[in-house]
């Protein structure tokens, strides 16, 4: 069964010689290994949440057409993040990363009828992402390639999302900003 999984992106530690913005291009390449990139948003420069003592990342999202499930994708995933130097296990929590990959969300193509959005539950993921709709630097560039995507637990579409997100603190429109020259497709 072909599903769509949305991937949140994001990098604020070099990795060799790359930069943050160069290790979120590649992983846009790399995701095209497990099936066929069909959108891409705008790279956004955003203030970290959690652990504030760290650089700005960059962050994007992706829409990935692929037949690996959901437990498949989350591997494939967590292979790239250690081929460009992230090992999940070590680190500060919510601290500096070369690369980070977040399933976010994922359908099924159900043929003529429809998608249906996948929740799904397990040790080692939770669909859909369990903070997402707390989070404008995810919200933000998935709104740009997937707007009307809806939340199958809270019933509202990702514009509507992040129109409901407080505009202070670690969620203000200055904690998020689009960078020029990184216009998305899909």
């Amino acid at each position: 069964m072909p599903f769509t999984a949305y991937i949140g992106i994001g990098s604020n530690q070099a990795f060799g010689d790359r930069s943050p913005e160069q290790l979120v291009a590649a992983a846009f390449g790399e995701l095209g290994r497990a099936g066929r990139v069909s959108g891409r948003s705008s790279e956004y420069r955003t203030q970290p949440v959690g652990f504030a003592d760290q650089p700005a990342f960059i962050n994007a999202a992706a829409e990935l057409q692929t037949v690996l499930g959901p437990e498949e994708l989350l591997h494939f995933l967590i292979d790239i993040e250690r081929l460009y130097g992230r090992d999940r296990s070590a680190g500060i929590p919510k601290g500096p990363r070369t690369l980070d990959l977040d399933l976010l969300f994922m359908t099924a193509d159900e043929g003529s009828g429809g998608d249906r959005e996948i929740i799904h539950n397990s040790p080692s993921l939770t669909l859909p992402h369990p903070e997402v709709q707390n989070r404008r630097f995810v919200l933000a560039p998935l709104a740009e390639i997937a707007p009307e995507l809806r939340h199958p637990a809270l019933k509202r579409t990702i514009s509507e999302l992040l129109a409901e997100l407080p505009g202070e603190g670690a969620n203000a429109d200055t904690a998020v900003e689009k960078l020029e020259g990184a216009d998305g497709i899909g």
